[in-house]
């Protein structure tokens, strides 16, 4: 179970809540906790000749002998070695994957590039026979865009739709990764990856304390996604102060959900970002709101699969998605899975011979890494079963480096102490604002990779996993951090 997200549901949100009714922007952000960092590591150098006994001397604690550790440092000019572990060995990365579906996604179009979803209509206003929209994969779609393009269609003078169509077209066999834990599905950073994606195919649910004794109140963000689960709730407000137990289990039969536990009266509403059960049909039911809302009749309305028939139909309107930028760096710099996922299915070509992973791997190949130090089940790290050695992590970030787009690449990663999901780490260090990287978190694992700038030696790429640990992920994530400071610190001497 990805327990690290999971408490990301204790953020508090519900200032935000009600302008999500209509202009969705899920604020559940992957947001790592506060470095610990030891303050006679701070303070110390580091020379070259050291380095090894040093990191050697934090992985020989007592508590990490059981854990299973695989790091690689190299600088980034001349690739020289300066510390290796494991490197060659595989372990489970998690979101450190995203740094080869980036790079795929990169390498295969421009940074400007935009994903453009076309919507096609029969005859001319005011009576439409047809109205349909064919989804690409835009992971950026949200209700305000549906309500521009019906505001759009309402310009044109059409006032009556006797068909509207979505098309949820498929990228591949299946819209959730089977390799996905079943405990994770049901919240917003699993979510199913399909081709007509809105509001990220997640909708926050809100619950707030009453009297003592009484039910929490629910209140979900979006009244058409929550329409899509039906809810046994068996909770309970507590005395101020009490312990908080709150648990949400899905019934995979159905669109149940069982919400069990008690949070204590004096608490702050508690928000949990859940996923979208039918995320087509989620799209269609908005679509159709946002155009009765201005006043155009719809008869019929559905959602077809695989469909792809345009014929006697002329395409009036594009939605375009943000710059490819944009989205690769809201996939690295914020983990966001579905990003990931939907920068994966763009790889997949129209031949559908390849899937998207033989083409992420081809593309990379002729980059220069060697498909052999990885192997993919996903495009976001969630699965457990990819696997990577921190010898493929370092030479891709090694090899982008040597590219055009390499300024592009970097950018797109979070900043020590500045941003993204190392906002809150190597804050006050000498690395604050001179690491760039990649995180990542699963439970039991642990991983960090990425670029830095030490300020008396020359730049690095390095990456640091961690598997098989019974440690809290923020006791794994300081431990790497540690280890951070030291290649900061680095000096010739």
């Amino acid at each position: 179970m990805n327990c690290y997200y999971l408490n990301l549901r204790k953020i508090k949100i519900f200032g935000l809540i009600l302008s999500f009714i209509f202009t969705f922007s899920l604020p559940l952000k992957a947001n790592e906790g506060n470095s610990n960092i030891n303050s006679n590591i701070e303070n110390m150098s580091v020379c070259k000749t050291d380095l090894k006994q040093k990191i050697d001397n934090i992985l020989n604690q007592e508590k990490l002998r059981r854990s299973h550790w695989g790091i690689l440092v190299k600088t980034l000019d001349k690739q020289t070695t300066l510390y290796d572990l494991n490197s060659q060995k595989y372990f489970i990365p998690a979101s450190n994957i995203k740094l080869l579906t980036t790079a795929a996604a990169l390498i295969k179009y421009d940074s400007n590039y935009q994903i453009k979803t076309p919507v096609y209509s029969s005859e001319s206003s005011p009576n439409l026979t047809v109205l349909k929209v064919i989804g690409q994969g835009d992971p950026t779609l949200n209700s305000q865009q549906l309500e521009t393009l019906a505001q759009q269609l309402k310009r044109k003078g059409i006032q009556h739709i006797e068909n509207l169509i979505v098309e949820d077209t498929s990228f591949n066999d299946q819209i959730i990764n089977s390799t996905w834990e079943w405990e994770d599905i049901q919240f917003y950073y699993a979510t199913s990856v399909n081709s007509l994606i809105l509001n990220e195919n997640a909708v926050v649910l809100i619950l707030t304390p009453q009297k003592l004794g009484e039910k929490l109140t629910m209140e979900w963000s979006d009244p058409i996604a929550a329409k899509q689960w039906t809810v046994n709730n068996q909770t309970i407000t507590g005395e101020q102060d009490s312990h908080y137990s709150v648990s949400i289990n899905r019934n995979f039969e159905k669109p149940l959900l069982t919400i069990t536990g008690s949070l204590a009266s004096n608490s702050e509403p508690d928000p949990f970002g859940m996923a979208v059960v039918n995320p087509g049909k989620y799209f269609l039911d908005s679509l159709k709101f946002y155009l009765e809302r201005e006043g155009i009749n719809v008869v019929n309305s559905d959602v077809i699969y695989d469909d792809g028939k345009i014929e006697n139909l002329e395409k009036i309107i594009e939605i375009s998605s943000s710059p490819l930028q944009e989205i690769i760096t809201k996939a690295n710099q914020e983990s966001n899975n579905l990003y990931a996922e939907s920068l994966l299915n763009l790889l997949v070509d129209n031949t559908l011979e390849n899937s998207a992973i033989d083409n992420l791997k081809a593309i990379l190949t002729q980059l220069g890494l060697d498909p052999n130090l990885y192997h993919l089940k996903d495009g976001s790290g969630l699965s457990r079963h990819n696997l990577a050695t921190p010898e493929a992590l370092v030479n891709l970030l090694t090899l982008m480096e040597q590219t055009p787009k390499a300024k592009m690449y970097r950018d797109s990663l979070a900043v020590g102490g500045i941003n993204g999901t190392l906002k809150n780490r190597f804050k006050e260090t000498i690395i604050e604002g001179k690491i760039q990287g990649k995180t990542g978190t699963l439970s039991g694992s642990s991983s960090l990779s990425g670029y830095i700038e030490p300020t008396n030696y020359e730049q690095l790429a390095f990456s640091i996993m961690v598997n098989q640990s019974d440690l809290p992920a923020s006791e794994l994530r300081n431990i790497i951090d540690q280890i951070i400071i030291y290649l900061g610190h680095l000096k010739q001497c």
